[in-house]
């Protein structure tokens, strides 16, 4: 039986991936500045040195969660940055933006994990290897935003379509108390498919 595959290629159930598990659950429970690497290898039974063979930092333990956020993104972009016909990115743009929605909801421990603990991720922007990353993918999103092959009108509803799916659902929790994530969800796919299904006012 094939081994099932976590991001970037590892087994899911390597040391490496479950520490991150382990340490995203951590950071969410009591904060990332109040956890250490112990706590985080009590919780693995695993010793101190095991968890230094995969991790030398905290810090590096943080930029790693930060970078599967950004994964999720860029399979989104990329698929998108594949198709060559302008009529085919605008057809596709619903169902990949719905697919983000469902990787957001999947995924709602790491966008947590920024809402709760914003203040330590500054030390992450001095890290070459985030800024690299985070300037690709927005080269990426610039790239599609300024192909005129697609009507301005759709491409401005298009990162509207965007800012309303990251503006609702991180921390969709925290912020609609009185709904599960997943209620936001379904809300969200209805205003993103009213921002991209509406048609173009005729110009005055």
């Amino acid at each position: 039986m094939t081994e099932q595959r976590a991001r970037g290629g590892r087994p899911r159930g390597s040391t490496r991936e479950r520490i991150l598990d382990v340490a995203l659950q951590l950071f969410n429970e009591q904060g990332y500045d109040k956890t250490s690497l112990r706590e985080i290898a009590e919780r693995l039974q695993v010793t101190k040195a095991a968890l230094y063979y995969h991790f030398e930092r905290k810090e590096d333990i943080l930029l790693q969660l930060h970078l599967r956020l950004h994964e999720l993104g860029r399979e989104v972009l990329d698929r998108l940055g594949n198709l060559d016909a302008a009529a085919d990115k605008t057809l596709a743009w619903m169902e990949m933006l719905d697919q983000f929605i469902d990787q957001i909801v999947a995924n709602r421990d790491l966008f947590l994990l920024h809402q709760r603990n914003h203040n330590a991720f500054e030390v992450l922007e001095h890290s070459e290897s985030h800024t690299a990353e985070h300037e690709d993918l927005e080269a990426q999103m610039r790239r599609l935003l300024a192909d005129t092959s697609i009507p301005l009108t759709r491409r401005v509803r298009m990162a509207s379509a965007i800012g309303a799916v990251l503006g609702a659902l991180m921390g969709a929790g925290e912020a609609f108390p009185d709904a599960t994530p997943e209620e936001v969800a379904e809300i969200v796919r209805e205003i993103v498919r009213e921002l991209l299904e509406q048609r173009e006012k005729a110009r005055v």
